[in-house]
């Protein structure tokens, strides 16, 4: 059996599981309107089949729940918040008109979250910068599940970046991790017993693998080899390096129960283009690109996928249904 939903029912389903899991009405709210945002585009392993997790890990405090996010201004072009082991969206959702401010007089600014939980897709964040006008990027970094180039031991997590930009209509999103693939990826995998793409993982011996169960005991591959591996450095330095967060090495994992809270890192930076026009001049950039047969603009599938799901809404399965049901009736 399915259930269609309205993405105004996803985000009111998903705000009682949260709650009825620990969170506070701040948290729920804001981690809610990410998950609505991720269905909307398509995106059900962080929008509502992540939402077990996300319970999971409140009740056994790897997310402090009634958190309040910190925010302070300690530069005229930086805003710092302690996210105080709570989830990172309503930190990020505190600090969010320190951060526009900043960028809009000072021509750029940066906004640092430090001990947080993991942040699911960074679009959704530079995208909201972006609707503001802001040129804006993201880096956050995760538990170790990827060996650096030459390594077998876990040590980056999938460390993901993100950037955003105006352009006439909805923004333009690049939304890319450091490894070859996610790791809720391996995880489903290896849960239903799929084979998973060779070049996506290495074993606990350093050999790539089909298994995803071979996969989980050794690493993840990074995006590239040698590049994917640089580019989580550089995630490091910026998302953990700037904020004071926990380096992925050091962050209990966000794949058991076991460890406290991560303490994860994510850094934005924001920049006002100061110039007229700027929007058309991207727009310009983005139709001689696409003007290549079989060329696609990143962020315009999901954007076409959130116009069908404002009108038709989305399909859950029964299972998950039911599971989130369960966790919505939690006392």
């Amino acid at each position: 059996m399915e259930h269609r939903l309205s993405l105004v029912s996803v985000e009111a389903l998903a705000g009682e599981c949260l709650m009825a899991c620990g969170a506070s009405l701040q948290q729920a709210s804001a981690v809610a309107r990410s998950i609505r945002d991720a269905e909307a585009e398509g995106m059900r392993g962080i929008g509502l089949g992540y939402l077990p997790w996300y319970c999971g890990h409140l009740r056994v405090g790897k997310i402090a729940g009634e958190a309040v996010p910190e925010v302070r201004q300690t530069a005229p072009g930086v805003v710092h918040v302690d996210a105080g082991d709570g989830f990172a969206h309503p930190a990020y959702e505190a600090g969010e008109a320190a951060l526009l401010g900043a960028a809009r007089s000072q021509g750029i600014a940066m906004l640092g979250i430090s001990g947080a939980y993991a942040c699911g897709v960074l679009g959704y964040f530079t995208a909201r910068l972006a609707r503001q006008g802001l040129v804006a990027m993201m880096f956050a970094n995760a538990s170790s599940t990827m060996a650096p180039w030459g390594g077998r031991k876990p040590f980056f997590g999938t460390n993901p970046w993100s950037m955003a930009a105006p352009r006439e209509g909805a923004p333009l999103i690049l939304d890319s991790s450091s490894s070859a693939t996610a790791y809720v990826n391996l995880a489903r995998a290896a849960e239903t017993g799929e084979a998973i793409p060779a070049h996506w993982a290495l074993d606990a011996d350093g050999r790539p693998t089909t298994d995803a169960r071979a996969a989980l005991a050794g690493t993840i591959a990074p995006a590239g080899g040698h590049k994917g591996s640089a580019l989580a450095l550089m995630v490091e330095v910026l998302a953990a390096g700037l904020t004071g967060a926990h380096f992925s090495h050091e962050a209990s994992s966000l794949g058991d129960d076991l460890g406290g809270p991560p303490r994860l890192g994510q850094t934005l930076i924001a920049v006002h283009p100061g110039q007229s026009g700027f929007a058309a001049r991207i727009e310009g950039l983005l139709s001689a690109m696409a003007s290549q047969p079989g060329v696609r603009i990143p962020g315009d599938r999901r954007h076409a996928a959130r116009q069908r799901a404002e009108v038709e809404g989305v399909v859950v399965d029964d299972d998950l249904m039911a599971r989130l049901q369960a966790l919505a009736e939690r006392s």
